[in-house]
């Protein structure tokens, strides 16, 4: 009933002619049938841009959080971008069914999210970014395993921040306890730098999408690597000797938002769909689509048994050892920019 009432109230905002939902978000995050099925309940379209962290900061910055309706950033990369460029607008939970979230995962969006008392996001989709390996070929417990030198060009990572954050963490070293000093985080940064790139003949490639990554370990090139639960998962399907684990360190845990861009036209149309696909039903088609856990409540209960038990074999003690991103300040990713710069550029 009050559900009805919520959509009821928000469409009522929206005029008979109203525009398209523009949504900038991951690949797979708006399945087709999702669309089909908002559209038919709502009379809305929608229009979808496929992005980044990085692409979705520099486009709303260009237009100054103009030309979308909804944006779908990590939880991490909300608030430095906001007290920086100012590209979103605060959300107004009176307009959410929040009791269809799961209702930790709401408090630590609130942890990061939140800018001068307002907050500025909710959680969508959320995952790990762990270690996979053929145990045919190998065996890895953690990060720096991937230097061993019998794994000599067999391995795989992403010259991205997440890397840095992982060989960190198997350092011994918590990234995240630096985030207020930059001069310390700085020097473990540089001292990741110099692992990294006396490790970079283990690296068969720097790989940039799942798929370059996904077929590198289909044909047998790469025997272990760094990636997310998802597709690690994806491969143990096909393949049960390609297994999953979270790292002796701990996986690395990322939540991806909705976010409403400051100069974004449809305000209405956001809210309508964000209680929309947080719906269980509808969450279950989103966690289908792109293999992992939603922020909706029950709504892993309807997801693919495999996917669950895989998850548990993952995570035996649940996520007791995982290390969720913080907020980024303003600042920080010029300092691991520099970093990555010197280890792509090095023999």
């Amino acid at each position: 009933m009050f559900r009805a009432f919520l959509t009821l109230t928000l469409l009522a905002a929206l005029p008979a002619d109203a525009e398209p939902l523009r949504i900038i978000t991951w690949a797979s995050y708006v399945p087709p049938e999702v669309i089909a099925q908002f559209r038919k309940e709502t009379g809305i379209d929608v229009q979808v841009t496929l992005s980044n962290n990085e692409e979705m900061i520099s486009k709303l910055r260009a237009t100054g959080g103009a030309g979308f309706d909804l944006a779908q950033p990590s939880q991490d990369r909300i608030f430095g971008a906001q007290q920086e460029f100012r590209i979103y607008k605060p959300l107004d939970p009176s307009k959410v069914k929040l009791e269809e979230f799961v209702p930790e995962l709401v408090d630590a969006v609130r942890r990061n999210a939140t800018v001068d008392g307002k907050l500025y996001a909710l959680p969508y989709v959320w995952g790990t970014e762990g270690l996979i390996f053929n145990s045919t070929r190998t065996k890895i417990a953690d990060y720096t395993d991937l230097c061993r030198p019998e794994l000599k060009g067999r391995t795989a990572v992403r010259l991205k921040r997440p890397t840095l954050m992982a060989f960190a963490l198997a350092s011994g070293h918590d990234p995240f306890a630096l985030y207020n000093d930059p001069k310390a985080y700085t020097a473990l940064m540089q001292q990741v730098g110099r692992t990294l790139t006396a490790c970079k003949a283990n690296f068969r490639f720097f790989y940039d999408n799942k798929d370059q990554l996904l077929n590198g370990v289909r044909s047998g090139e790469i025997w272990a690597a760094m990636m997310w639960d998802s597709g690690g998962w994806l491969l143990n399907r096909e393949n049960p000797a390609i297994r999953f684990i979270n790292p002796k360190s701990g996986a690395i845990a990322w939540m991806d938002t909705f976010a409403l861009p400051a100069r974004g036209r449809n305000d209405a149309a956001a809210y309508a769909w964000i209680n929309f696909v947080m719906r269980p039903e509808i969450a279950a088609l989103v966690a289908k689509s792109i293999g992992n856990f939603t922020a909706s409540r029950g709504a892993d209960k309807l997801m693919d048994p495999r996917v669950r038990a895989q998850f548990a074999e993952s995570f035996p003690d649940g996520l007791k050892n995982i290390k969720w991103y913080p907020a980024i300040p303003p600042g920080l990713e010029e300092i691991e920019g520099e970093v990555l710069d010197k280890i792509k550029a090095a023999d």
